[in-house]
């Protein structure tokens, strides 16, 4: 039993599998194709404890980080990474836990984890990712409201979101000291979503531009303080970048075990896959980066649940957990022949929608660039 985990998280683990055998893998194809994963089993996984499940009751499941570990490593070990459950409970969540008043944890917490609103959280814009001084996005006091104006662009769970957590600048002049968040629920004047984005991989999970043209948002939705927005946002992204590497390392030792039984069941010339020397070298070799991976993972989460992750550390995980998986699924999907690039099999999905995590959450290039100023 991997030390980070008590007999009650092996339980749930098992309530987790449950699930998504019996509600996620038999309708997940009917959601890649829609681009959409229904509410109804976002309501389903708030019956199950699957959101929020590392906060107590009544705004969460009532458990600990390593809930919410299991609930991140099964949709990833099950393949199923376009379920955007992580999001909403791992980084939305915890931003409201963390900096909410009282008043706003009750009016949104409860809701979501019961699955009735959805979180999202917009940062992205067209013209800023990683280089949040460049963020456009605008919020000026206005009386007892705020007006925001501007675009979001990659919003995980946008089209489904009931919640938005907004990153905008209220104080030009302070650059990154000037960004402040703000709640922005659905349904506000001059709050509109696009349709949900094409992209290459991940298709079941929602995705879409958010567009805001002067919206009120009342003062009572700033989150935190004003002009905090961005050591909010840095201390935050701990978190968020511990669960991208959860999932890919999840997500890859999946598809080894996958891979293995393929390849113990395919034949050429002949002889099983597997039985090529090189071909066990290539599962060798992923068995033992991923063990190494495993430890050094374990070792981050159980950092954060006793609230001392640092961020390079972080940094490292995500940059080592999503490089890897590129890598491995690589090597995987080229054991599987003409059927890898198939849709008959599932190494050819992971290996499509594993290309993102080295994007979102902060890319590669930044991970290394935080690495490289701690040097």
């Amino acid at each position: 039993m991997r030390k980070i985990f008590r007999e009650d998280h092996l339980q749930f683990r098992e309530q987790v599998q449950r699930f998504i055998a019996e509600r996620i893998v038999p309708r997940y194809d009917q959601w890649e194709t829609a681009g959409v994963t229904p509410r109804e089993l976002w309501r389903e996984a708030g019956e199950q404890g699957l959101l929020n499940s590392a906060l107590p009751a009544p705004y969460g499941a009532d458990g600990d980080f390593g809930h919410a570990v299991v609930v991140i490593e099964e949709l990833a070990r099950a393949n199923c990474l376009g379920i955007g459950f992580s999001i909403h409970s791992d980084m939305v969540s915890p931003y409201l836990w963390n900096l909410g008043t009282q008043a706003q944890k009750d009016r949104w917490l409860p809701a979501m984890a019961s699955g009735e609103v959805i979180g999202a959280i917009a940062m992205t814009e067209p013209g800023a990712g990683s280089d949040v001084k460049a963020i456009r996005t605008r919020a000026v006091r206005d009386g007892e409201d705020f007006v925001l104006s501007g675009q979001k662009t990659f919003i995980t769970n946008g089209v489904n979101a009931g919640l938005v957590i907004v990153l905008a600048c209220t104080d030009p002049e302070l650059g990154a000291r000037g960004l402040s968040l703000f709640c922005v629920e659905e349904g506000l004047p001059g709050f509109s979503k696009g349709p949900a984005m094409r992209k290459i991989g991940q298709h079941a999970q929602d995705t879409c531009e958010l567009f805001f043209d002067e919206v009120r948002v009342p003062v009572d939705c700033l989150l935190g303080e004003l002009n905090a927005g961005f050591q909010y946002m840095s201390h935050e992204l701990s978190r968020e970048r511990l669960a991208i590497a959860l999932r890919a390392a999840a997500s890859t030792e999946g598809m080894l075990e996958q891979t293995k039984d393929y390849t113990r069941g395919r034949k050429v010339f002949g002889k099983r896959v597997i039985d090529y020397q090189n071909n066990r070298f290539v599962l060798a070799d992923a068995k033992a980066r991923l063990s190494m991976l495993r430890v050094f993972l374990d070792d981050c989460a159980l950092q954060l649940m006793e609230g001392n992750l640092d961020p390079v550390i972080a940094a490292m995980a995500k940059l080592n957990a999503t490089e890897m998986q590129g890598q491995i699924l690589d090597e995987l999907l080229q054991l599987y022949g003409g059927y890898g690039y198939s849709a008959e099999y599932g190494i050819g999905r992971a290996w499509a929608d594993a290309r993102a995590l080295r994007i979102f959450g902060g890319t590669s290039e930044i991970m290394r660039e935080i690495i490289g100023r701690s040097l």
